[in-house]
């Protein structure tokens, strides 16, 4: 085609254009002005399909155990708030501590005084690391229930799923002063399941014991033990890169799921039409995380892997609440502190597999000594019962290098730091008016071998007694099967 032949098509193109254009603008000034568009708001979402909407899925059932008004008096006290009180009297009532003090400390007269002279009182321990009731005694394979170990990233399980309440060791542990546990699963995968808040009561229904308005928790792992699960399958992570590769893809898909989130409320805050993303549990745990709602709780022994844990919280905008296990914490103590990330460790389990190989007994002392948030935790039946004792070890081996860390200080390992850790430090783990009554009468001082959990309060509610039968709980499966023994001819 010629040049002239193209010019002549494209000016021929473009006045029908022209006056297409203008018949168009005819036609539309003719008929009346269209009516705006009317928004239409997207259908609210039934409660189960929209994670952010409706009451909570397996709600708390607490209720307190019948308590009534009563002052200790006489005893040694040791707040959790730094505070050491001698021959002190602790008032509470109602389910709350009323008033801690010195001696001639007013008491209402028509209440239950305990004569504490000779003794200590703490508040309630918390084990911020227990696998009870996930992992019950007997330890069978049928109730082993704490490692969804199918798959590096099980963000969706949820450890209260498993909890049987009836496993003996939440009475063994009672008997130790534990009126508050973290039930967590297990450290096969990255990604191990929602941790859940535990009142240590006895009760039928793990509903009974949770824990009213305390946050979740996640579980990770870092370390060994998700490469040694999964490369021994031939498959990701088998190496420390692989699991930091693995997190990320998973933080990458949970930013990815909340955005989408995001955009539907924000479109629907709106009134416009929008269509709600399908729920993913994997997903809406991480998410969680991501919302500042649910607390990372991150099985870590060694201090260059806490720090690069730190780091991919950076990355992707959250922040570890504690490091679990922690060993090495000792060699990151002013950045744990820097960061202000607890960590949890035991006073003298170290040197059983090669990440644990370079704790030392006074690992606690080193790091609260650089500012770190301490808590001593069990990870075990047996010690869940002795938690004091633990403590006094990590308190002792820190003294005997020059440390002097006193009771008043050592006593917020087990109570008040955990507490913190938990998300619920405004609730519970101190001395403090206002808090719940869960207080422990220990014979002696508690950082002795010798000293006993006497009474153990919990929301002001006797929950055990040494010298009373009648509060001292049996588990059903303690209890036996109806006939078990018996003679039959």
């Amino acid at each position: 085609m010629s040049s002239f032949m193209r010019a002549a098509l494209a000016a021929t193109m473009l006045t029908g254009l022209a006056f297409a254009g203008a018949s168009s603008a005819s036609a539309q000034a003719a008929k009346p002005a269209a009516k705006p568009a009317e928004k239409v708001a997207a259908k609210p979402l039934p409660a189960g399909l929209d994670p952010s909407k409706g009451p909570a899925p397996f709600a708390s059932t607490y209720k307190p155990l019948p308590g009534q008004p009563t002052a200790i008096v006489g005893a040694t006290i040791l707040t959790a708030t730094g505070q050491q009180i001698d021959n002190g009297v602790i008032f509470f009532s109602g389910g709350k501590i009323v008033s801690v003090g010195a001696a001639g400390t007013p008491v209402p007269a028509d209440v239950a005084v305990i004569d504490g002279k000779g003794k200590w009182v703490t508040p309630g321990v918390i084990d911020a690391h227990s696998h009870l009731g996930v992992y019950p005694s007997p330890g069978v394979q049928a109730k082993s229930d704490g490692n969804e170990a199918t798959d590096p990233n099980t963000a969706q399980v949820w450890a209260e799923h498993s909890v049987w309440p009836h496993d003996p060791g939440f009475n063994r542990a009672r008997a130790g002063g534990v009126t508050t546990l973290q039930i967590l699963p297990g450290s096969a995968n990255l990604f191990g399941g929602r941790s859940v808040t535990l009142k240590n009561v006895p009760s039928h229904t793990m509903q009974a014991m949770k824990f009213p308005d305390a946050p979740y928790g996640v579980k990770m792992a870092c370390g060994e033990n998700p490469k040694r699960v999964y490369g021994g399958r031939g498959r990701s992570p088998s190496t420390a890169m692989g699991n930091v590769a693995g997190y990320r893809a998973a933080w990458i898909n949970a930013a990815d799921y909340k955005r989408k989130w995001d955009d539907y409320h924000a479109k629907a805050e709106k009134g416009e039409k929008a269509d709600a993303p399908k729920r993913d549990l994997q997903l809406e745990t991480l998410m969680g995380v991501l919302n500042g709602e649910i607390l990372v709780q991150n099985h870590c022994y060694r201090g260059d892997e806490m720090a690069v844990m730190i780091d991919i919280g950076k990355e992707f905008g959250y922040r570890t609440t504690m490091f679990h296990h922690a060993v090495e914490a000792y060699k990151v103590g002013d950045l744990l502190a820097k960061e202000d990330i607890c960590f949890a460790t035991w006073a003298s389990w170290q040197g059983f597999k090669m990440e644990s190989l370079d704790g030392i007994d006074a690992n606690a002392a080193i790091a609260y000594k650089a500012g770190a948030c301490t808590v001593i935790h069990s990870d075990d039946p047996i010690m869940t019962q002795r938690l004091n004792q633990e403590a006094a070890l990590a308190m002792a081996a820190g003294n005997r290098i020059g440390m002097n860390i006193s009771r008043a200080e050592a006593i917020a390992w087990i109570t008040a730091n955990p507490a913190k850790a938990l998300g619920i430090a405004d609730k519970t783990g101190s001395l403090v008016a206002g808090k719940a009554a869960d207080v422990v009468l220990w014979s002696s001082d508690p950082f002795s071998v010798y000293a006993k959990a006497e009474k153990v309060f919990i929301d002001g509610g006797l929950a055990y007694d040494r010298n009373d039968p009648k509060f001292q709980p049996k588990s059903d499966f303690e209890l036996g099967q109806p006939g078990e023994g018996a003679f039959h001819q």
